[in-house]
C-alpha cells in the first residue's frame, strides 16, 4: 500500500525551490551587472546550484533576464514606496519618487541598460509598470486635490506621460545628447511644467523674480 503524501515534505520542497530561485536571481543580477555576457554556467556557480537547477526554473536565458527585470522593478517599487509619497507637497513627493527610482536603477547600471533593450510587448511592459504607475498616480491625485497640480488633465494620462518622459530622459543621456545631470534636470523641469506645478507656484507669488528658474 502506497503511503499518503507527506504535506511537510511537499512544503519543504516548495520552500527549497523558492530559495533556489531567489538565489539564482540575485546571483544573475549581481553577475550580469559585472559581466552582461555571463553564461548560465557562471550564474549557476555564483548561486551555488547546478546548471540543471537554473534551467529547471528558467528554461531559456530570455526567461532568466525577464525575471531579473521583474526583480529589479520590485526593488525599485520598494524604494519608491519607502520615499514617503504621502507626505509634504506633492511636487516634492513626486521628485522623491523619481530620486528613489534613479538610485535603485543606479545600483545596477550595466544590467539596467542591458535589460532595457529586451524585446517586450506593450501589454507586458504596461503590466510591469503598474506598481510604479500606482505610486505616481497617488501623488498626482493628491497634488490635483490640493491645487498643486493642474486638474484639467486626467491623472492617468499625466502618469503615462511621466513614465514616458522618464524613459525619454534616459534615452537622451544614453545617446550622449544630454549629460546624465542635464537629463535629470530637464526631466524634473518638464514634469513640473506638465503637471502645472509651476503655474501653482506662480499663483503663490513665486513668479516675482522672472530670472529665477524652476527647481527640481
Amino acid at each position: 500500500m502506497t503511503p499518503p503524501p507527506d504535506p511537510n515534505r511537499a512544503r519543504n520542497r516548495r520552500a527549497d525551490a523558492r530559495r533556489s530561485r531567489a538565489s539564482i536571481l540575485q546571483a544573475a543580477i549581481r553577475l550580469l551587472n559585472e559581466r552582461p555576457d555571463a553564461s548560465v554556467e557562471a550564474i549557476a556557480t555564483a548561486a551555488g546550484v547546478t546548471r540543471q537547477t537554473v534551467y529547471a526554473h528558467f528554461p531559456a536565458r530570455e526567461q532568466l533576464l525577464a525575471a531579473a527585470l521583474d526583480r529589479l522593478t520590485e526593488q525599485t517599487v520598494a524604494a519608491m514606496a519607502a520615499a514617503d509619497p504621502d507626505s509634504g507637497p506633492a511636487a516634492d513627493a513626486l521628485l522623491r519618487l523619481l530620486d528613489a527610482a534613479e538610485r535603485a536603477a543606479g545600483e545596477y547600471p550595466a544590467l539596467t541598460r542591458m535589460l532595457s533593450t529586451l524585446p517586450a510587448g506593450a501589454q507586458q511592459d504596461a503590466e510591469r509598470h503598474i506598481p510604479v504607475a500606482e505610486l505616481l498616480e497617488r501623488v498626482v491625485r493628491r497634488g490635483q486635490a490640493m491645487g498643486e497640480f493642474d486638474d484639467r488633465l486626467p491623472a492617468g494620462w499625466l502618469v503615462t506621460a511621466t513614465i514616458a518622459l522618464a524613459h525619454a530622459a534616459d534615452a537622451e543621456a544614453e545617446a550622449g545628447r544630454l549629460t546624465w545631470q542635464e537629463a535629470r534636470d530637464t526631466l524634473r523641469t518638464s514634469l513640473l511644467r506638465l503637471l502645472g506645478a509651476d503655474r501653482a507656484a506662480g499663483a503663490e507669488g513665486t513668479r516675482a523674480d522672472p530670472g529665477e528658474g524652476h527647481t527640481g
